[in-house]
C-alpha cells in the first residue's frame, strides 16, 4: 500500500491525460477485436488491467485530487469496459447514452493530451 502511494505521489499529474490516452490507444483496438470475435473473456483481463492503470494513478477507490482537472479522462478509462461489454451483448441494464459519453470522454481526454 505504502509502495502504491509513493508511485502515486512520483507521477507528476499533468501526465495523466497522455498515459490515458496511451493506455486506451492500446487497449481499444483490443476491444473491438474482441468483440467482433465475440469473445466474452477478454473482458475479464481487461478490466484487471483497468484496475491496475486506475491505482497506478490513486483514482480507483477514492478521488486523486490531484486528478481533478481531467475528469474526462478518468470517466473514459473507467467507462471503457462497461462499454465494450455493452456493445458485446446489449442488454437493458447498458446506459443508453454511455457509450456517446464514453466516445465523447475519449475525445476530450485525447485534446487534453495533445496541449501537454
Amino acid at each position: 500500500m505504502l509502495a502504491a502511494s509513493l508511485a502515486t505521489a512520483q507521477q507528476e499529474p499533468s501526465s495523466f491525460p497522455l498515459d490515458s490516452v496511451g493506455y486506451l490507444n492500446e487497449e481499444l483496438p483490443r476491444m473491438e477485436a474482441a468483440i467482433a470475435a465475440r469473445d466474452r473473456s477478454f473482458f475479464h483481463g481487461a478490466m484487471v488491467r483497468t484496475v491496475q492503470f486506475s491505482e497506478r494513478w490513486g483514482f480507483k477507490v477514492k478521488a486523486n485530487p490531484d486528478l481533478a482537472a481531467y475528469p474526462m479522462c478518468t470517466s473514459a478509462v473507467m467507462d471503457y469496459v462497461v462499454v465494450g461489454m455493452c456493445r458485446l451483448t446489449p442488454s437493458d441494464e447498458c446506459e443508453p447514452g454511455l457509450a456517446s459519453r464514453f466516445d465523447a470522454n475519449v475525445q476530450r481526454c485525447r485534446e487534453a493530451a495533445a496541449k501537454k
